[in-house]
Parts: C-alpha cells; structure tokens; sequence
C-alpha cells in the first residue's frame, strides 16, 4: 500500500514538472517579437528575398552581357547576301531574331531573312498629290528606318524622299504618310514615345508626327489600283528650323538623331558642325547649340543610356558629348582612317561599335577608353606603330555595277571598299548585321552581310 501511495505521488510529480515546462516553453513563445508570426511581414520578407534574387540574376545577366559584348567582336565571322541590283543600303533595323528591314540609295525599302538569304520588297507610300518635280530618287533614297519603343510602328521615309511613311508591325501593312512638312530629303527619324517621331531634313527642319488612334484604326480598310491597302495623310504636329545664326545657312541640314528616353531630350546633329539639344516630349523646345571639336562630314549620332553620352561620327573622329559638362570637356578618339568618314555608330554595352567609310569596323571600349585588340595580335604579343593591333573588321567584296561611270572614272583602280553606312546588333547581341556599298557616289553598288 505505501508502495501503491509513492508510485501514484511520483506520477503526480512527475505530470506537475511536464506542465511547468509546457507552461515555460508557451510563455517563452509569448515572449517573441509579435512581427515575427505577422503574415504580412512573412509574405515581405518572401517578396525582398525574391527582389534580391531577381537583383542578383539581374546583375549576373548584365556581367554576362558586358563580358559577350567584350569578346564577341574578336570571333565575329562574316557571311555575305545577294542584293541583286540594288544600290547601297543606307537604313536598316531588326524586325525579330531572323529578319532585318533595310533602306537603299535606289529609293527600295526591303525584308532580309538572314537564314535563308531571301530579299522581299515592301511598296513605297506615296504622297497625297504627286510632287509637281520630285528630286532625282538615284540621288536620295532611304536615310533612316526606326521602329518605336513598343515595336509595333516603323517610320522611314515615302516614295518622296521630303514625306515620313509609317508601318505597321509585324505585318508591314501601310499606316500613314507625312507629306506636308519638309521640302529636302528626311536623313533622320527619332521616336520620342509609342505614337510621336521626330524626322530631320535636309532643309535644316525638324518635323514633329503624332500617329493617332484615329489614323490607326482608319487604315485597311481597302486597296488601292496596285493592291496595296489604303493609309492615311497626316500632317505635322509642329516644325522647327535648327538655329542658323552661327554659319552658314545653307549649311544647316540636319544629318543625324538620337533620343535620351529618361531626360526627353533630343539631340540632332547638323551638317555645318554643330550639335543641338532640345526638350521632346509634346513639342519641341531647344534647350542649347555647341559647336564640335570636328566639324567636317558629322553625319552619324547615337546615345548611350546608360553612359549619359552622345557619340557624334565625323570625317576622322568619334566625339563623346555629355551636354551636362562644358563644351570644351568633349573627348574625341581617331578612327585612323582620315579622309573616309565614320559612317555608322552605335552602343552596344560599354562597346561603341564604328562603321567607316573605308569598310572597317572598329569597336571601343568606353570603359577602358581604347580600340579593342586584336585577340591574334594581342596573343603574340606584337605591338608595333600607332594603329597597329587594334582589332579591324573589313566588309567584303559585295556587288559593283560596272556601268559608263564606272568604265569612264573608276576603271582603273582595282579594289573599292564597302562603305558601312548602316549596322546593327539583334535582341541577343550576338549577331551584327552590316551593309552599305561603295564610298563614291557615283558609283552603283552594294553589300549586306551577318557577322555572328
């Protein structure tokens, strides 16, 4: 009996000291922070440990990016198409991962597929009333093609090179013609958002274009004698001469465009070596006019976002121009081929890709402020004058038209070099698509090619 008695007083004991430490154990839980058993403040910290991955991952792509865009160049093999007849391509932008849209000097506006070669025309939009003496369309062409932010519109020039056309993506289907602005040839196009562009003429005018939801739900509705669906006319928003006041006036023809998307701001080149800055959003307002460091044959410009700069092409140089700095801060680097012309730049990473009048393609290093090496050279350690080592990638044969021009001024001297007047990288970067034609103007020519 006395054992029965402590057994049941052991037991008793032994559930009392089980429940105190129960008891301990929930008032140590009661003692934690409340925030930490907040569903709210759980699914915060779920979505901040998401946000730093997808930083993290965005930070590796962006190595991975930059790390591609420094060593692509050096492995870059070229692979010529046949344009036929057609004289040199002036315009071109990627539609998708296999197709680029091109502009000639021949006045021809076409679709390359660059894996099977395949050339497909696209008609030209005509103005409202034919032109009573359009300009001689040999001597003009296409100069700009530009797809706006969305991809969903291209803007490029009309059957008469003074008149903006305007497509639509991806099908191509014709949208609109400006046909009341300029009285030159546009050189350049700018989309300032999804439904406005900006083009620059030869006549030393910017034109302001705003493709309504009106003008796009008119279109298609029918065809016209030749089958090609009806568009509509549209005029300009507002136009506005380059300032003239410091040369010549005769000399003022706006060659070249680009758009800085986070300040709204445009930047346009002019022919007589100066470079103009304006406020673009629902108008245009000039914000300041600088005078280049090099002022013969600007005719090529482009923005880097991400480096706050403009570069601007010349006869001999590419010149870096940040308007927030003073005029007398611009950099300017040689291309080493004076006398040729940078024809074509553009941004790609920290690489600044220049095309040249003497068929090369030259790439620099913002970063590093230098030329690219050639890997070969670079691994066998030669280093000899100025110039020498600087990775150089040379345009093929392409097409030359051996006409009366030809037989009569040319004839004699064996080898042209394909001026790249155009080149663009695809979505991926891996891909560059170059083309352009011979530097002469009178002559007749062409190249187009993928360097992947």
């Amino acid at each position: 009996m006395a054992k029965k008695t402590v057994s049941r007083k052991r037991k008793a004991a032994e559930q009392q000291a089980e429940q105190l430490a129960w008891g301990e154990s929930v008032c140590k839980r009661k003692r934690l922070p409340a925030v930490k058993k907040s569903v709210v403040c759980f699914l915060k910290g779920r979505e901040f440990r998401q946000q730093q991955q997808q930083q993290h991952e965005h930070h590796l792509q962006q190595s991975l990016r930059s790390c591609a865009a420094q060593r692509l160049p050096g492995i870059l093999r070229e692979r010529e198409f046949t344009l036929g007849t057609l004289n040199k391509v002036f315009a071109s932008q990627w539609l998708n991962h296999r197709q680029v849209v091109c502009g000639t000097k021949c006045n021809t506006l076409f679709v390359a597929d660059v894996l099977t070669g395949q050339i497909t025309k696209i008609p030209m939009l005509k103005d409202r009333e034919p032109a009573s003496a359009l300009l001689d369309q040999q001597g003009c062409g296409i100069h700009a093609i530009e797809l706006n932010p969305s991809r969903t519109l291209l803007a490029t020039g009309g059957d008469n090179p003074n008149s903006l056309a305007v497509y639509r993506l991806p099908t191509l289907d014709p949208v609109c013609v400006g046909d009341d602005g300029h009285k030159d040839w546009i050189f350049s196009i700018a989309w300032i958002s999804d439904n406005m562009a900006v083009s620059g003429s030869r006549d030393g005018s910017m034109g302001l274009w705003e493709v309504t939801e009106d003008v796009l739900c008119k279109t298609g509705d029918g065809h016209d004698s030749t089958g090609v669906p009806t568009y509509s006319h549209i005029s300009h928003r507002a136009l506005k001469d380059i300032p003239k006041e410091y040369t010549n006036p005769y000399n003022c023809k706006v060659r070249a465009l680009a758009f800085n998307s986070n300040n709204k701001e445009l930047g346009a080149v002019s022919l007589d070596g100066y470079f103009h800055l304006w406020k673009a959003e629902h108008s245009l307002c000039k914000l300041l006019s600088t005078k280049l460091p090099h002022c013969k044959e600007n005719v090529c410009l482009a923005y880097g976002q991400e480096w706050s700069v403009y570069a601007v092409g010349s006869q001999a140089h590419v010149s870096f121009l940040d308007p927030r700095q003073p005029p007398n801060n611009v950099k300017s680097v040689s291309s080493r081929e004076r006398g040729s012309g940078i024809r074509s730049v553009s941004f790609y990473e920290h690489i600044i890709t220049v095309g040249t009048g003497h068929g090369s393609l030259l790439f620099y290093d913002i970063r590093a402020q230098r030329f690219l090496e050639d890997p070969v050279g670079a691994s066998c350690g030669h280093k000899g004058r100025l110039g020498e080592g600087i990775l150089n990638l040379t345009t093929g044969k392409g097409w030359l038209n051996h006409d009366e021009t030809w037989r009569s001024y040319f004839s004699d001297i064996p080898y042209f070099p394909n001026a790249v007047y155009t080149h663009c990288y695809d979505s991926s970067g891996t891909k560059l698509f170059v083309a352009g034609g011979p530097l002469p103007s009178g002559l007749h020519g062409n190249y187009a090619s993928l360097w992947s």
